[in-house]
């Protein structure tokens, strides 16, 4: 018979061994010191297996034998991001970082900065959630407010320490970036090669692939990788370069100072000396980085300067110029998208370029097939630079002939009428791109437009792909979005691939996407410069379609984030009887166009426009604006008469100071704003 005493030895033994295999995990796949053998480990681990299969009441998942994997899943829930996972501006140039360090000091009015470098990492951004020391929670980026829980997969993850070292805080999240190593990846594709399967193109992209398997045990098999840059934790320290330290003393896998990987200044010279250094040594690195980051320190002066919709003020990053390669051009074709504008493709002998094959690439407009001036049978590069999609950058005319002709018109002309609906083509002044104004009936953009409504920040109509909306609208069955919504299943099942079951599943998915939120389906009008933060700004100050519809482009530049361009934009929308019509139909088929009142929301701040300002103690200025909102005030980001008052708090800037004074406008501190929509 078992006795307590047997449990008792049992349960501290499995601790140990579970805090001993951790410690020396991290110091194997972290630090590179291993202080025990291989095989002194695999026994460690016998044991502690054989000693969790007698006593499965002390089962943990996050014991170090459960590494390899689970069972598969069902999906990945989605979960809110704490704080915002925002995407960093870029930057290729040396001068552009020192406009970039000038905005810093303005922003921290001479204030003494120290700039922390550290090198940008190629693969995927994960948020790391602990609490007590155990890993709660891995979240990807997603549309950067709420992300994929993919906690089972990056648990597999040996550089990611399920228990942290200790001491570590009580609560913490921590973002990094996973990343295939280039020996693993190689590996990868030569076991694939030996099965017959087809070898993946390139390390990041099987590295995000890797990460969505349902499957972790499959993930495991990936040998995946993680570096972690940022500790989202407040209170842990005053620096990120600290913060950086501290996190490889609790068990992660950081930049290290020794290998020269993170690095501090106080000066542009520094900074660009790090970054040059980098951009010779990184074809040393084990793993890709495509630059550098370079990022205010001191976490308080991160404060003041705060973010913009996209990126925060406080960081930048240093792109490292990308391959380029040569190849012939075959011909030009033209393309038409949602909104009618008609770009010219480079069609191209296939050509390996950043670990993929390219056979087409943007030429822009007219005015770039002009300054390239291409000529039939060029040899041309290509490059990619920041940016996803190939571009045409230059031509090799030393490899000219030299009796060649210019392009014949047929091929290098921008042609007069739209290649799909033969609509004669416009080009409005100041604009450089030619545009088809047959909005209503042009099958790209009908399609273009429906593709963009159904998509995964719009609509997110499950079971309507590309293929299937292309089927719609050739069969005369869709012609903007809101047919959609009349769709039934006697027409759906004569179409190809649309069985019984797929037609249900689409019919429920249409009918779910009348309970989109209003921002979402704002933002999936299409409305022109209207991107999905514009959409959210519009939803959140203004409440309503109707709202919007009826608000002056004063107004509308007066909402945070919206100046000239957006809002004449909407207005130019709205103006026009065939998107009312459409906006009507929408209406009638009970899509969500009010805002829904969230809990705790009041109307005590209705009507007011506030600016805020400055650092605060009990909520940071995201924090703030959301209490606005809230409480259904509009936040602005500039101070004119039209402003009611300014949330203040320490380190206000003196010119928004100095200009709420000259107009009179009220300034009050945090615990007046807090009181004014207290009670």
């Amino acid at each position: 018979m078992e006795t307590k005493s047997d449990k008792e030895i049992a349960d501290k033994r499995i601790s140990e061994l579970r805090v001993d295999l951790h410690a020396h995990n991290h110091l194997y796949y972290n630090k590179n010191q291993p202080v025990i053998s291989d095989k002194e480990f695999d026994l460690l681990l016998k044991e502690l297996e054989a000693l969790e299969l007698e006593y499965p009441e002390f089962n943990d998942p996050l014991s170090p034998t459960m590494r390899p994997g689970g069972v598969a899943q069902d999906g990945f829930d989605k979960v809110k991001h704490s704080a915002p996972m925002l995407s960093l501006s870029n930057t290729y140039d040396e001068s552009e970082v020192e406009d970039w360090m000038s905005r810093v000091d303005k922003g921290l009015e001479g204030e003494d900065v120290v700039y922390v470098m550290e090198l940008k990492y190629d693969g995927v951004a994960i948020s790391l959630v602990y609490e007590k020391g155990r890993l709660m929670k891995a979240l990807t980026r997603g549309d950067g407010e709420t992300g994929e829980d993919i906690t089972a997969n990056v648990k597999t993850i040996r550089t990611i320490p399920l228990l942290m070292q200790q001491p570590a805080p009580e609560s913490l999240e921590i973002r990094g970036e996973i990343f295939y190593p280039f020996e693993e990846f190689k590996a990868l594709n030569e076991l694939r090669e030996e099965e017959g399967e087809a070898q993946f193109a390139n390390p990041r992209n099987t590295a995000a692939g890797s990460l969505k398997l349902l499957d972790s045990k499959e993930v495991a098999k990936r040998k995946l990788d993680c570096m972690m840059y940022g500790v989202i934790s407040k209170g842990v320290s005053e620096t990120h370069s600290e913060a950086v330290s501290s996190a490889g003393d609790w068990g992660f896998k950081v930049p290290s100072e020794k290998l020269k990987m993170i690095s501090t200044s106080t000066d542009s010279k520094g900074v660009m000396a790090f970054i040059s250094y980098w951009n010779v040594a990184r074809h040393e690195l084990p793993f890709a980085i495509d630059g550098v980051v370079i990022k205010v320190d001191r976490y308080d002066q991160q404060e003041i300067l705060g973010l913009t919709s996209k990126s925060p003020r406080w960081a930048i990053s240093f792109k490292f110029e990308t391959e380029r390669v040569r190849t012939k051009l075959k011909a030009i074709t033209f393309q038409v998208g949602r909104t009618g504008a008609v770009t010219p493709v480079a069609n191209l002998e296939p050509v390996l370029l950043g670990g993929t094959t390219v056979k087409r690439a943007s030429l822009h407009n007219a005015d770039q097939i002009e300054r390239l001036g291409l000529r039939s049978d060029d040899y041309v590069f290509v490059e990619k630079g920041g940016e996803i999609i190939p571009k045409v950058v230059g031509v090799d005319e030393r490899s000219r002939a030299v009796a060649v002709d210019l392009f014949s018109p047929s091929e290098s002309v921008f042609p007069t009428h739209c290649l799909e609906c033969d609509t004669a083509l416009v080009r409005e002044e100041g604009e450089v791109v030619h545009y088809c104004p047959n909005a209503e009936s042009c099958p790209p953009q009908v399609k273009g437009r429906i593709k963009h409504f159904i998509s995964r920040k719009a609509m997110n109509i499950d079971g309507l792909g590309s293929e299937t909306v292309a089927q719609l609208v050739e069969a005369g069955l869709v012609i903007d979005p809101g047919s959609l919504y009349k769709l039934t299943s006697e027409d759906l099942l004569p179409l190809d691939r649309m069985a019984e079951k797929s037609v249900q599943k689409l019919l429920l998915g249409i009918e779910a996407s009348k309970q989109i939120p209003f921002e979402r389906v704002l933002f999936g009008l299409g409305i022109r410069y209207v991107g999905e933060t514009v959409a959210k700004k519009l939803a959140r100050s203004l409440g309503s379609l109707d709202a919007i519809m009826n608000t002056n482009r004063e107004d509308l530049i007066e909402v945070d984030e919206i100046g000239e361009r957006i809002a004449d934009s909407i207005l130019a929308f709205f103006a026009e009887e065939r998107n009312k019509a459409f906006i009507q139909r929408l209406k009638d088929v009970g899509l969500q166009f009010l805002v829904q009142e969230v809990e705790g929301a009041t109307d005590k701040l209705a009507g007011a426009a506030i600016v805020v300002s400055g650092v605060f103690e009990k909520y940071d200025r995201t924090e703030i604006k959301k209490l606005i909102e809230q409480h259904g005030g509009k936040v602005s980001s500039s101070i004119s008469k039209k402003t009611s008052y300014i949330v203040a708090g320490e380190k206000m800037g003196p010119s928004k100071r100095e200009k709420a004074e000259t107009l009179g406008v009220p300034i009050v501190s945090e615990d007046e704003f807090l009181e004014k929509i207290s009670g």
